[in-house]
């Protein structure tokens, strides 16, 4: 008799275990069956802002691998089909069909949770009228299109400064929005420090995006028909005749607490280096509904970001498989963009590094893309913290134009290496003039930290 895989989440972390398993183990040994109660499976929900905003023409391009393709495999996979319930002891699931409402047990060997995360919603009045929506899934970009098409008027706010948000507001502006933006923090992107967020905030409104920032927002302003008509603060209102929630996601870990298992301070679930849920030697879960050990600070974080969730994939279907690899955790390593504005962080910010009790020195230098003299050089801001008297990196920013955020993956292989400044400082790093300084951005910065460590205040 064959095992039984069950997975619950068909995205990136539950196809990429299931298909890994099923490289190593062929159907007659291993049965898998995975549920998903969306309309799609195996997409980027990254890609959704730039489907919005046009750069990417169909929502079929956003999608890795069709049910079709899955099925061929040897993958039973449900579509539209939700688990609301775990029992770990009966080694089962319940599952519904969302199409006719039939419930259904389903037995498991080994059980893989890749629920995700869910948007960030808040109890807010008016926060479910019509004219008011999340990006989170492929259902949801084809909402907003549809819902950007259908508008009278042309106003638009976005509530929260995240990545999404920001990528959303450049979208919204590339399709003929006047768009606000309502974040109540100091600066848009608060994974950056306010001082790099403020860059940020200045490419917003040289693009026409209003930015408010230290707002509380209080609720939606709908008219007679219940469409939303304005966003509302504390002391004022924004009209809108759409609104896009970038506020946030939080683990979607609601079954998984049900069903007694382990979750940590931000509520995702724990699990060892094989992604084995803590405890459990039958459970695995990875993607955005797990924590993860942040490298530097050695704490415990969600991290909700598609390349962690794929690598976890990967890790759950080799176990599952009867081969053996691990996750070592992440220095939290992300980019984006605001029009040609890109914008890079790894590593620990100021506030990070507080709050894991770490004291450091902050530089932030000046530099370009490119040789100065060479056409098309483009200034670039690169911060950089280091660990007071050790030197060692403890997190790296970098906001500019022109190739400017890839930069970032040189500070992230320094941190996970545990280098110093001052080994960073001696990376053998490429150069020529169109593509870079004799010394390159990074390097300078490492140049100004490590002075500021050899200073010692």
């Amino acid at each position: 008799m064959g095992e039984r895989m069950v997975v619950i989440g068909g995205d990136a972390t539950g196809m990429a275990a299931a298909s890994q398993a099923r490289r190593l183990r062929g159907a007659d040994e291993l049965e898998i069956v995975v549920f998903e109660k969306g309309n799609h499976a195996s997409y980027s929900a990254c890609g959704i802002p730039y489907w919005v905003s046009g750069d990417v023409a169909d929502a079929d391009d956003l999608i890795a691998r069709s049910p079709a393709e899955h099925r061929a495999r040897d993958i039973d996979l449900r579509l539209r089909t939700e688990v609301i319930e775990i029992d770990p002891a009966g080694r089962q699931v319940l599952s519904r069909d969302l199409g006719t409402g039939a419930p259904s047990w389903t037995s498991y060997d080994k059980l893989v949770l890749a629920t995700g995360a869910t948007p960030v919603r808040p109890p807010l009045p008016g926060i479910d009228a019509e004219g008011v929506y999340g990006v989170q899934t492929l259902d949801d970009g084809q909402e907003v299109i549809d819902g950007l098409a259908a508008a009278t008027g042309r106003s638009a706010v976005v509530v929260g400064a995240g990545y999404i948000g920001v990528e959303m507001a450049e979208a919204l502006v590339r399709s003929g929005f006047r768009v606000t933006m309502v974040t109540r923090g100091a600066e848009p992107m608060s994974t950056l420090d306010p001082d790099m967020g403020a860059l940020v905030r200045e490419a917003m409104v040289g693009m026409g995006i209003r930015v408010v920032t230290n707002a509380e927002v209080t609720g939606m302003r709908t008219g007679s028909g219940g469409r939303v008509e304005a966003v509302t603060t504390a002391d004022t209102e924004y009209p809108a005749d759409v609104v896009i929630l970038g506020i946030g996601v939080r683990p979607a870990t609601d079954l998984a607490r049900r069903a007694g298992l382990p979750l940590g301070e931000d509520g995702g679930l724990l699990t060892d280096l094989a992604q084995r849920v803590s405890g459990y030697d039958d459970i695995w879960a990875g993607g955005d509904c797990v924590e993860v050990l942040d490298l530097v600070s050695g704490t415990l974080r969600h991290v909700p970001l598609g390349t962690h969730a794929n690598k976890h994939g990967q890790v759950i279907g080799s176990g599952v498989g009867g081969g053996y690899a691990t996750f070592p955790g992440v220095v939290g390593t992300a980019i984006s963009k605001v029009c040609d504005l890109e914008v890079a962080r790894t590593g620990l910010g100021e506030r990070d590094a507080r709050r894991a009790g770490l004291q450091f020195h902050s530089v932030t230098i000046e530099s370009t893309g490119r040789a100065g003299y060479f056409p098309g050089a483009e200034p670039m801001t690169v911060k950089m913290l280091a660990e007071r008297r050790t030197g060692r990196l403890l997190g790296v920013q970098i906001v500019g134009r022109d190739g400017a955020a890839k930069r970032i993956d040189t500070a992230a292989v320094a941190l996970t290496a545990r280098m110093t400044v001052e080994q960073v400082i001696s990376l053998d790093l490429g150069y020529a003039p169109p593509f870079s300084p004799v010394w390159d951005p990074v390097l300078v910065a490492a140049r100004a930290a490590a002075r500021a460590v050899a200073r010692g205040h």
